[in-house]
């Protein structure tokens, strides 16, 4: 009998987040991931005790993807470098941003915790953002939210017309927030 195959941990979780990517989370089975290796389920059982450990090792990765989709944007104001991030995000993982932002499930469970106070402490940083306070860039941080979903839902579903490009998402991105921005200035000297 030959020898099992061993893999490692990394190995193992990457094989994982293929699957996610293109079949999404729920996808992700012992068995699945097994296959994908060309191995046994044994030696995925050596690192994982069960699939939803490997799933949670599967969405620190997407989170660490996301945090790099962010890094590479560096356009000097951080709060419009989230919302391209989140663009980006959708359009080259849809599989992945449909399952995690469209459906009910656990994975996103700790999102505002995980990311939010990290998000709002980038936006400190954003010059048009100056004399805010944590609560206000709170609110704002949730508006353009609710706008960047939406405008990913629709890149990650190819419902925008097809001479939408990513340059007319960022116009759109940047305008919409100097809007929210402006109202919010404005709510401020009443």
């Amino acid at each position: 009998m030959a020898p099992k195959k061993k893999f490692s941990k990394e190995q193992i979780i990457e094989a994982a987040f293929e699957i996610a990517k293109t079949e999404g989370m729920d996808s992700i089975s012992i068995r699945k991931v097994a296959e994908k290796l060309g191995s046994s389920i044994a030696p995925i059982y050596v690192n994982f005790n069960e699939v939803d450990e490997l799933k949670k090792e599967v969405m620190k990765k997407i989170i660490e993807l996301s945090n790099q989709l962010l890094s590479e944007q560096n356009s000097g104001h951080p709060f419009r470098d989230i919302g391209v991030a989140s663009l980006r995000f959708a359009r080259e993982y849809s599989v992945l941003f449909r399952d995690l932002v469209m459906k009910q499930n656990e994975y996103m469970d700790n999102y505002d915790d995980d990311m939010g106070d990290g998000l709002v402490e980038m936006m400190k940083g954003d010059s048009n953002l100056e004399g805010f306070s944590k609560d206000e860039l709170m609110t704002i941080f949730f508006k353009m939210r609710i706008f960047t979903t939406g405008l990913s839902v629709m890149v990650a579903n190819g419902l925008l017309p097809k001479e939408f490009s990513e340059e007319k998402g960022v116009e759109l991105l940047n305008s919409t927030a100097a809007d929210v921005i402006t109202s919010a200035r404005l709510k401020k000297g009443r």
